[in-house]
Order: C-alpha cells, then structure tokens, then sequence
C-alpha cells in the first residue's frame, strides 16, 4: 500500500499510483501530460472524448497531494457512482448533493475538513451557501477539479449559473483547478479558462477521432424497421435513445416482440428500477437499452457495439457525447442516426417551445410561488419538492412550456432546478431516552431496530437523520422493504418521525419571492441563448442532410479539429468508395493489410471494414481481388466468423 510520506520523498509516480489503486498498466493519451500538470500546480482544462478516462486525471494528482479535492459535478447519479467506486478501492469520498438536508450537509462538510478524506463531490448549488463557504475555510484542499466544465460557458450548450460560483470559490481556496470535458469549442475552451479565472491558460486537448466508431445516417420513413433490422444485423449490447418517456417503453416493447431482449430506462422510473436496469444492460442480461439522455452518463461499458439516435439531437455536443459511449474497447462498433422531414419540423418546433416569452416566464415564476403557497419578500433558501405534471394541471398549461421556463430561470440565478433526486429515508426518535424505556413494545424486532439506528446514527433525538437502510436492514436481518414496514409501525406508536425515501424534482429558491415587473430574465442573455441554440440545432440538420463530408470530419471541425483525415468507414465515405473501381494496387493493398498488418489472420469483416467492400454490386471488387489472391496460394483464407 502506498503511504504519503513515499508521496512527499518522491518515491511514488503517478504511474505507481495508477497501478495500486485503478490497476492499469499505462496511462491513456494525455492522461498523464494533464496528471503532471496539476502535480506541477499549473490550472488545466484538459478536452478527452466520452469514454477518455477524465476521472484518472484528477484521481491520481489528488491522491499524490495531501489534502483534500472538491470535485464539482451536476450529476448526481455520476457523483455517487464515483463515490461508492472510490471507496470500494479504499479511498475516503463523500459527497453534498441537492437531495440532502441541512443536518445531513452539515455533518459530511465536518467529516470532509477534519476526517482525513481525499476527495469531496459537490453539486454546484451548494458552492454559494454560508455552510459550504464556512467550511471549505476549514479544508485543506489539493485541488479544485470541475467537471462537465462547458457549463460554465455562457457560450456552451449546458450553461449554469451555479458553476459561476466557481470563480468565486477560487478567492477562498488557494489550489488549482483541474477542469474537464468532452464537448468545448474553441471558443468554450477559451470562456472556461477565463471564467475559472487561470493564472495562465493550459490546455490539453486530446484527438477526437474514434477510428473505430463508424458514423451513418439514414434517413428513412420506416424508423422502427430499420431499429429491428440493425438490432438484428450488428451483434452485441446497443443504446438507443429517443426523446420521450413515452417512446422508450413502447421501442423496448417492439423490440422485445420481435425477439430481441431489450428493455427501457428513463428518469422517471424509481432509483431502485433505474439501478437494476442498469446493472442488467451492464451485465449482458438486457441487450439493448431503450432511453432518454438520463442514461449513460458516467456508465463504463466497454462492449457497447452501436448506439443507435431514434430522433435527431438539438446540438451536436450531445450528439457526439452520446455516439461516443460506443466502442470504447477499440473495437468496430456503429453510431447510427435515423432522420426524416419529420425530425426537421419537429427541430423547429422545439427551437419555438423551448423560449417562451419573457412575459410567459415571468408569469410560470408567480405561479411557482403561489404552488407553494410563498407569498412576496420570503422563500430564499427553500427546497421544495416540484412536480411539474400537478403543477400544469393545476393552471392548465402546456408541460413543455414549463418547463423550459424552469431551465431558463435557471440560468439566470433565480433557483437551482434538479431534476429526479433521490432523497434519502431520514428518522427522528419523538420521545426522550428516559421515556424510550418505558415503551413497551410487541416485536422484538423493534427494539433491536432503535438499537442499531441510536448506536449507527448520531443526532437521532434532534432532528431528522438521514440512515443508511442497507446497513440497518442487514444489522436487524431483514429485507430493505420489511425495514422499511417495521420503521412504518415505529411511527405509528408515535416513537419515531418516518420521512421514507423519495425521488423527486427539486427547486432550491435562491431568493425571496420578487415583486410583479422586478424579475430580471435578462433579455440580452435570453437572445443570445436563442440565437446559439438555433445555430446548433442548425448544424444538426446540416449534418444528417449533407452527404459531401466525412461524418467524422464534419463533427472534428464542429469542435476545432480542423485539419483531419476522411475516417473510411462512416456513410458518406463508403458511398464515395462504392462510385471508384478497384484501385490497380489492390493486390499489394491487401498483401500488406492481410499478410503484414494481421500477419495472416483476419475475417472477412476485418477486410470489408478496412477497404470499405462488399459482395453487393457496384462496390469496388477488393473481394474478388482477394479470392484470387486465395486461390493462388498468395494469402490464407479468412477465419470462420
């Protein structure tokens, strides 16, 4: 095990690291320029493709310095994936999210400053509060590490205000910055280095070519078949994503009638479902996941062998997030993106419905107060519990609407909108200890449950705490749901307060309710974020209706790479090849690909995908070039596939 004094006599690298905690043999590209960066004390933003390994990035600095790293992070789910997966490898994480109450913020900030934790994830909403602030003063921090760092970006597709605080943390913390993302134009590269206020700009930008992600687009009236009939042509796991709920459950239906396993996955279903699926997907027992934008984020599956987009994205940094979670084992896997004039018009449409008009907004702000019963002058710092389906019914109006108006205010700082947070079961023992003693109570089970929860969990008689149901269940030798009954009983003889476990939209209120005519929507910021979203979703549709340019190269240049070979393999690149005859050096061609490069080993696949061939008509003749190579005794047959 690798103790710090060996960190400080320079005993230990960063590779030494890598392979004591994560196993790894080598670092990835650029993972280790941008590691040495940071253990330098230089800020960096470093630019990896999804899939990158970004978290080793600031893992393994954080771990080679004393002190603790803030890691700053909007997702929820990803942060407390990280933090199980940390601990799991002996490594002290916590982390503050917006489904913990104050006591419960309270307690992990303390444990974060005095108890010898390495690293603190925390949602950015909570960069402005007095406890944090407090706190954080408390802390020895080794680094600031910002993920998802386009978000800070008034020019980026995800812009929240809450990541402005950011820049404001760094007057009270003395660390660099370690910033992160997989989506930034040049010109969001450069706002995110002057937003995290860098002593001097360093950035550290990986290629964002994926050789072995083959991008098509096919534009069909017929999506479903052409789902079916790709689920049936490439083998293994798939993602597909659409935009509604609705449409999820009903692929996965489809699917599943026509023999393919599948099932669906969105933000709406329980924490506990969400999990299981998750893990079925992960584990092979589900082959394909139907979703929303809700899945993926921070999932780690190798063999994913095509992601499949139902419906056009409205930008492409999440059109290239998304593809990009296919074949990050290196080997040949699809991103496909079905489209029709429907896709078009349904664009434009969400371009309308997504700003509404200022008044609008202004009048779905009120309302949201009155929903709550807040009056005017009071409310700032409230988390309530938000559910938007009650609310449009409550003033008959339209869901998309609202809740564009929501993400909108969002943005510019009156609350902090989380969508589906799990919020944890919290108990609070009513009586004193003296009059514990005296309740008489019929199952056993009851008193040992009270002895775990006062023995486990402080602060029980004070207020309500947050427990931890797994440990409690299996201290007591029940099942979570039993606890959960048993905890129901306790309430009901008056001995506990029960708040169970939810899962909820949350609106944190970031002041008191405003008066009519005095809440500031910022008319500039609100032109300039439609104009920005309507050239992105612009590009969108240029790049499914274009049929000149490599996929591949038209995403590259989105992002800055401009200079980038054509990849070969995408849609565009094989129709170009399937219009030339069979070039006069295809023999040496295949000599050197099939007898030098696989040193005689191969499958006719590997053939097919390197020279963009087939056995159809029209395609340049590699094929028959290559079976009279065979027949000659030149090259070996292809493997069996």
């Amino acid at each position: 095990m690798i103790h710090m004094k060996q960190v400080e006599n320079g005993n230990i690298t960063p590779l030494d690291v890598l392979k004591e905690y994560w196993g790894y043999e080598s670092f990835r590209s650029r993972q280790e320029e941008i590691v040495r960066a940071a253990l330098d004390g230089r800020d960096v933003l470093a630019i990896l493709p999804t899939g990158g390994g970004k978290s080793v990035c600031f893992q393994v600095p954080a771990m080679m310095r004393e002190g603790i790293a803030i890691v700053v992070t909007p997702l929820i789910a990803l942060m407390k994936d990280q933090v199980q997966n940390l601990n799991d490898r002996g490594i002290k994480a916590l982390c503050v999210n917006a489904g913990m109450g104050r006591r419960e913020v309270e307690l992990t900030l303390n444990n974060a400053a005095y108890g010898g934790f390495k690293f603190l994830y925390v949602s950015p909403e909570r960069l402005s509060t007095s406890l944090f602030q407090n706190y954080v003063q408390e802390m020895n921090v080794s680094y600031i590490v910002v993920d998802e760092a386009h978000c800070i970006s008034q020019w980026g597709y995800d812009f929240r205000p809450d990541y402005l605080e950011i820049g404001r943390l760094r007057e009270l913390v003395d660390a660099p910055v370690i910033a992160l993302t997989a989506t930034a134009t040049p010109e969001v590269a450069e706002d995110i280095m002057e937003r995290l206020k860098f002593g001097e700009k360093y950035l550290i930008k990986s290629g964002f070519e994926r050789p072995n992600l083959s991008y098509i687009v096919r534009e069909c009236e017929d999506k479903t078949g052409q789902l079916l009939s790709i689920c049936e042509g490439v083998r293994g796991s798939g993602i597909v994503y659409v935009r509604s709920r609705k449409k999820t459950e009903e692929l996965a239906a489809f699917l599943a009638a026509n023999g393919v396993s599948a099932s669906f996955y969105h933000a709406g279903l329980g924490a506990d479902t969400r999990s299981e699926r998750q893990a079925q997907w992960k584990s092979d027992k589900i082959r394909v996941m139907a979703c929303t934008n809700a899945f993926g984020m921070g999932i780690d599956k190798p063999d994913v062998r095509f992601v499949v987009h139902f419906d056009v994205p409205d930008s492409p940094e999440a059109y290239f997030q998304e593809a990009g979670r296919g074949g990050r084992d290196g080997k040949r896997s699809f991103a496909v993106l079905l489209w029709n004039s429907s896709d078009a018009k349904r664009l434009r449409q969400l371009e309308t419905v997504s700003f509404p008009s200022l008044e609008y907004m202004e009048d779905i702000y009120h309302k949201v107060h009155q929903f709550h019963d807040i009056p005017y002058d009071t409310g700032a710092g409230r988390q309530l519990k938000f559910d938007i389906e009650a609310f449009c019914r409550h003033f008959k109006l339209q869901r998309q609407a609202v809740y564009y108006s929501i993400v909108y205010m969002e943005r510019t700082g009156h609350w902090t909108f989380s969508e589906d947070v799990d919020i944890s079961t919290k108990v609070q023992v009513t009586v004193s200890r003296n009059e514990l003693y005296d309740v008489e109570f019929g199952d056993p089970r009851l008193i040992r449950l009270l002895e775990v929860l006062m023995r486990r969990h402080t602060g029980l008689f004070s207020y309500p705490v947050p427990i931890d149901e797994d440990y409690v269940a299996s201290r007591i030798g029940v099942q979570v749901p039993m606890l959960r009954q048993l905890l129901y009983k306790l309430s009901l003889e008056h001995v506990i307060r029960y708040i169970p476990c939810d899962h909820a939209t949350v609106l944190f209120l970031h002041h008191d309710r405003l008066r009519p005519k005095n809440v500031n929507l910022d008319p500039e910021r609100y032109q300039l974020l439609k104009t920005s979203a309507h050239e992105r979703m612009q590009k969108m549709m240029d790049y499914v209706s274009q049929t000149e340019v490599c996929r591949s190269a038209y995403l590259l240049e989105y992002f800055g790479q401009k200079e980038s070979e054509d990849c070969g393999s995408c849609d565009v690149c094989r129709a170009a090849r399937r219009k030339a005859p069979a070039p006069e050096n295809a023999e040496a061609e295949l000599m050197s690909f099939i007898g030098v490069k696989k040193s005689g080993i191969y499958t006719l696949a590997d053939v097919t995908l390197r020279f963009n061939a087939s056995l159809s008509e029209g395609n340049p003749d590699y094929i028959g070039v290559l079976r009279r190579l065979i027949d000659a005794g030149e090259l070996p047959p292809p493997l069996e596939m």
